[in-house]
């Protein structure tokens, strides 16, 4: 019957019989995740336990939205989750990079110098920063930023941060995963140590992390070993597929307050912002996290074992362990990432009938193809993947909000890469 179906979903059988192969040696790997699973779902129902939560909290807020009962015990709940002081958690918090946004600018004034010490962040904050010329940059408000690369085998410079570290130096940026870089995502463990070097040559400076695809992959987050502020996006990993907008930072209180401020208005912060109907989606999106995330990691194992038997580099690689939900895959072409793409596309319960082509999306600097059939607009905690169109090639896949799904997309990807004639099965 399975075999069957697969056959009218346009999988061959030979792709069939090569991914339950695959599938035999991942058993003790897929038991380790759901293991991890657990330990998150129960640190969920336990923060929601601790603050209450009650239908009531489940009601809509308009127009000022003072006194939202659900959108602070909403904040609460991920401060108790991520062990911090406060959190800030709204749908006017648009995307990531607008988190990511928030807590600089409210976090460093003109004269200040921003720190990354893991090489340069994600695209679309080189614009945010200004190390790509944007209108409203930091760089436009006299902020100023420094760079130190990762060495060769993927270790801190912990010379070069040392050296790097001034007295201007008021924020370090840490982005835990890879971006559009072939590198190792950060564990939070090899994250803390940073922050605590970091802490040793300058105490006061601020370190904040990208934590985007990262939640819930470990059981223990970043501002479990110091770091100062978190940030996230709703429609990745806590949001669970069910958020259809919203970020959240957690961290220090004080820093959280700043971020209020910046995000309504001085004097404001916190008071105000309706959440209009949304918060049950964004409590009951945050239940389902953990097992979501969960089938995301596992579809990204699956296709990084798939895709080694065949002689394509994966970052990570097929045992590796994982710290993030993301797995690239260097194609070498840009024909391979319009067949993965299109593969993966062709799997979406959404869109499934379009093909993706590149083109030059905001915020990034080459053209980029993304193949994303979502119930929710750019949510990638759904099956997705992209990547620009330079070499090595790579694309990055993740998400799939149940493993099934993720392991069809992966099947799809590689059937379009046989049909391509990219792949040869005999």
């Amino acid at each position: 019957m399975k075999e069957k179906i697969y056959e009218e979903s346009g999988i061959s059988k030979e792709v069939v019989k090569l991914s339950d192969d695959v599938l035999s040696g991942l058993k003790e790997r897929f038991d380790k995740i759901d293991e991890i699973a657990e330990i998150n779902q129960l640190k969920v129902i336990n923060a929601m336990r601790k603050n209450k939560l009650a239908a009531e909290h489940f009601e809509a807020s308009t127009g000022y939205g003072y006194d939202d009962a659900g959108r602070e015990t909403l904040e609460k709940v991920y401060a108790d989750i991520f062990h911090a002081e406060d959190a800030l958690v709204r749908p006017t918090l648009t995307c990531g990079t607008h988190a990511l946004t928030i807590a600089l600018s409210a976090n460093v004034r003109p004269g200040d110098e921003i720190l990354s010490p893991v090489g340069k962040p994600y695209d679309t904050l080189e614009g945010v920063i200004g190390i790509r010329p944007q209108k409203g940059s930091l760089a436009e408000y006299g902020v100023t930023y420094s760079q130190v690369d990762l060495l060769p085998d993927g270790g801190f410079d912990f010379e070069g941060i040392k050296n790097a570290i001034n007295e201007k130096t008021k924020l370090v940026t840490i982005q835990r995963s890879k971006g559009y870089e072939p590198r190792k995502t950060l564990s939070v463990e090899r994250i803390g140590e940073l922050v605590s070097f970091i802490k040793s040559v300058k105490p006061e400076v601020i370190c904040m992390v990208d934590n985007c695809y990262g939640e819930f992959v470990e059981i223990i987050e970043p501002t479990d070993l110091g770091a100062d502020l978190c940030v996230g996006s709703l429609i990745k990993n806590p949001g669970g597929g069910l958020a259809p907008i919203g970020g959240y930072i957690v961290g220090r209180s004080d820093l959280i307050e700043n971020c209020a401020y910046r995000l309504t208005a001085p004097g404001l912060g916190k008071e105000v912002g309706a959440t209009l109907g949304l918060n049950r989606s964004f409590f009951q999106g945050l239940f389902l996290a953990p097992v979501v995330t969960a089938g995301a990691l596992k579809g990204a194992i699956f296709a990084a074992n798939l895709y080694e038997r065949f002689g394509f580099e994966c970052v990570p690689n097929a045992t590796e362990e994982r710290f993030d939900i993301i797995q690239a895959v260097k194609l070498g072409s840009p024909e391979g990432m319009n067949a993965f793409c299109k593969g993966i596309q062709e799997a979406a319960p959404v869109d499934s009938y379009v093909t993706p082509e590149p083109w030059p999306m905001p915020g990034y600097h080459s053209d980029v193809i993304m193949a994303a059939g979502a119930f929710i607009q750019g949510s990638s905690i759904e099956l997705s993947a992209d990547g620009p169109l330079y070499p090595p090639y790579a694309v990055y896949f993740q998400g799939g909000l149940t493993w099934y799904h993720a392991k069809f997309g992966i099947m799809m990807s590689f059937q379009e890469m046989v049909n391509a004639g990219l792949i040869k099965l005999k």
